[in-house]
């Protein structure tokens, strides 16, 4: 799956990627460790997200809005 922004789908790869081997070849076998591996990768691709998001006039404070378990969760997007 590609990014939400195309100049930020091969840093999601190159995230993607490093995860899965950290997940499997760490995670897993018990090396309960943090992420420290993909760290670097994963501040880059969020940045790139953010200007991404920023340029399609997405609200990054409405992405990022709680609404699990309140009364906006079963409500209707707004109409514009």
């Amino acid at each position: 799956m590609n990014s939400v922004g195309e100049d930020c789908s091969e840093l999601k790869r190159t995230y993607d990627s490093c995860f899965n081997r950290w997940f499997a070849e760490k995670f897993l076998k018990g090396k309960i460790e943090e992420d420290s591996d993909c760290k670097e990768i994963f501040t880059s691709y969020q940045s790139c997200v953010k200007k991404a998001l920023k340029s399609q006039n997405i609200s990054l404070d409405e992405v990022e809005k709680d609404v699990l378990g309140t009364a906006e969760e079963n409500q209707p997007p707004p109409k514009d």
